[in-house]
């Protein structure tokens, strides 16, 4: 199998897709990190509110506007910078505000929207906010052309349909009859139904000093004015994610579960016509193909001078290999059901990574051929 970066060849968009707790945030960082150091000007966005990342860079704390990592931060793990690495973890709020500057038609329109207490409390959680939004800063960022290459970490694969499905959720939402219905001049923002439903509106101002009425029919007008810019842009969105020029890469797990999802959103991606570049297996245990068993007990009790540990040694060993040949099965079944070799085998590591020196150890892994990986897995590398 070939690297990861023979696979993003040519490539200006990686989404690294996968569910939760396989090491997704991680695995993102580290090819973003490989890549600039390979020259590449690289900004890795994470929607993991986690400090994970930031504390894997050694950045304090990571907000809605890329932060480049020091060059110096490299130093120490004996990597040569050669290009630029930058990190940034999406805002969904702050970004749909962006959006709102972006196509409001005028200045006026804007602040009403911005200041609507309607929109702030619905803007959370608008049409698969923190989905759509982490689109809406993919292509903010990719149209400004200040990257070569673009990181993204998205959430678990549980939610990979909704962020897939984003821009057409939001574009449904804004062509829906009950929208449509309320931005008309003459629609249930200015007639209210009915005077018992005004009667409870008027209730409420008198109680809460808010006039949730006159908020909503503000904020529904001044939206109306930005329906089309919503809908141009999703669709933009929506190309963007189609693009020769962009990649998916599912990060999963070794066990049984794991390994159905990757095959599970390998088969939507097919079936949504997207790019896919391959599949990273995470924290596999790799099959150092000791020989005979006995004959390892035999030598353990040499060196060690103790049968009884010697025999500890062996049956945890013996345990390792079991779960080896575990993680080889269910491999060879991802595979097969890819019809193709694009699967990259990373070792389960002695220590979780949490900084710069762990994610050099998985971009020596990441960044090697397929016989490289096994031999620096199983300790015969050179």
């Amino acid at each position: 199998m070939a690297s990861v970066e023979e696979l993003l060849e040519g490539k200006e968009i990686c989404i690294c897709a996968g569910s939760g707790g396989v090491g997704k945030t991680t695995v993102s960082a580290a090819i973003a990190m490989g890549l600039a150091a390979r020259g590449k000007k690289v900004a890795v966005l994470t929607i993991d509110p986690a400090k994970r990342l930031a504390d894997s860079l050694g950045l304090p704390e990571l907000g809605n506007e890329a932060r480049q990592v020091d060059p110096a931060v490299f130093a120490d793990s004996d990597i040569e910078m050669r290009g630029e690495l930058w990190a940034m973890m999406l805002d969904p709020q702050k970004t749909f505000d962006e959006v709102v500057r972006n196509h409001a038609p005028d200045e006026e329109a804007r602040e009403r929207i911005l200041k609507n207490r309607i929109y702030q409390q619905i803007s959370g959680a608008l049409a698969g906010s923190q989905e759509y939004m982490a689109m809406e800063k993919l292509f903010e960022l990719h149209h400004s052309g200040a990257y070569d290459v673009l990181i993204l970490d998205t959430p678990p694969s549980r939610n990979a349909l909704d962020f897939l499905e984003a821009p057409k959720r939001l574009t449904q939402f804004i062509e829906g009859k009950s929208l449509q219905m309320f931005m008309k001049p003459a629609g249930l923002a200015g007639k209210v139904v009915g005077r018992g439903t005004g009667m409870v509106f008027s209730i409420l101002q008198r109680i809460t000093g808010v006039d949730l009425l006159k908020d909503l029919a503000e904020f529904f007008q001044a939206f109306s004015g930005m329906v089309d810019g919503f809908r141009e842009r999703a669709k933009r969105v929506t190309e963007l994610l189609s693009d020769p020029a962009t990649t998916f890469i599912v990060v999963c797990g070794p066990q049984g579960e794991p390994i159905d999802e990757a095959v599970y959103f390998h088969r939507k991606l097919v079936e949504l016509q997207l790019p896919f570049g391959g599949v990273i297996v995470n924290k596999v245990h790799y099959d150092e193909d000791p020989g005979d068993e006995d004959v390892l007990e035999d030598e353990l009790e040499s060196i060690l001078d103790d049968g009884e540990l010697a025999a500890k040694v062996s049956r945890t060993y013996t345990d390792y290999r079991a779960l080896a040949l575990r993680d080889a099965k269910n491999i060879e079944h991802l595979s097969r059901e890819l019809r193709a070799q694009k699967v990259i085998r990373l070792p389960l590591l002695e220590r979780d990574v949490h900084d710069v020196n762990g994610l050099a150890e998985i971009d020596s892994y990441l960044f090697a051929t397929s016989e490289e990986r096994h031999a620096l897995a199983t300790g015969r590398a050179d």
